[in-house]
């Protein structure tokens, strides 16, 4: 008799355990940060609150790290930006720039004003004395040649291209890819290609600049065709894409084309 009721209380002190396992794990996943890139400056607008202004740079949030990607042209619209999307410059642990041109750099200075206790990535080729300014600034930076993981599931490219160099961003989710582009100096396409060659996986999502404002409108329906070829899901074009083909973009991908300009936040799978 005795053992029947140690083998019942056994039974029921499991279930609790069980039950208690399932509820909490329901509350660490309800609490969970989703992973986030919020447009922080842009020249295609947005939030009216925001300042527009020509250049790029967001915020990737919700991963190990605090990351921002590129700091648009003026260090004073990127802070203005931030305090209007409540974003604190100290919350950031590291700050990626996808290539040399002002327009992704030149708030970088402004910035480290504010917070120059982060790590800087930069494209190898980025001259001397920028580096050091950096440096100088109490800043450590760290030069990116090849692909890297830079913290828990977000990588670079490492350095592409063989005019303008440049790094793209790639940040893994359960569904595929997502991809941030600077300018994609070295071709979108070809950026995606080494996304998915690196990782081996779909690409959910593109976003940033495409630089294909100078670009015909059959060149832009062939980029167009070659991604989806590639099986891109959801692209968020903007910045240096141009005005035509942001609606050749939003035509081919309909629902799954997402707005980018400034203030916008895209959720990315968890």
């Amino acid at each position: 008799m005795r053992n029947g009721k140690e083998q019942d209380l056994t039974s029921v002190l499991f279930l609790v355990f069980v039950v208690c396992v399932i509820t909490l794990s329901g509350l660490v996943e309800a609490g969970a940060q989703s992973t986030t890139v919020t447009i922080l400056y842009n020249n295609v607008s947005g939030r009216t609150d925001c300042i527009t202004d020509w250049g790029f740079g967001c915020l990737v949030k919700g991963k190990e790290k605090t990351l921002l990607f590129d700091t648009g042209e003026d260090g004073s619209i990127l802070l203005h930006n931030m305090k209007c999307m409540n974003v604190d410059p100290g919350s950031i642990d590291a700050v990626i720039l996808s290539h040399i041109h002002s327009d992704h750099a030149g708030g970088l200075a402004e910035f480290l004003k504010h917070n120059n206790d982060v790590l800087v990535y930069v494209p190898v080729s980025f001259p001397v004395h920028l580096k050091r300014a950096i440096r100088e600034s109490g800043a450590t930076v760290e030069e990116i040649s090849n692909p890297k993981q830079l913290c828990k599931n977000v990588y670079t490219t490492g350095e592409m291209g063989q005019g303008i160099r440049e790094q793209a961003l790639i940040v893994e989710t359960p569904e595929g890819v997502a991809i941030i582009t600077g300018c994609a100096h070295p071709g979108v396409v070809n950026i995606v290609k080494r996304a998915h060659e690196q990782h081996n996986d779909d690409v959910y999502l593109i976003t940033g600049g495409f630089h294909l404002s100078s670009m015909s409108r059959g060149e832009i329906e062939n980029i167009i065709s070659r991604l989806q070829e590639l099986g891109v899901r959801k692209v968020a074009p903007s910045h240096c894409t141009g005005a035509r083909a942001r609606d050749l973009f939003r035509n081919a991908w309909g629902e799954n084309f997402l707005e980018g300009g400034v203030g916008a936040i895209i959720e990315l799978p968890d």
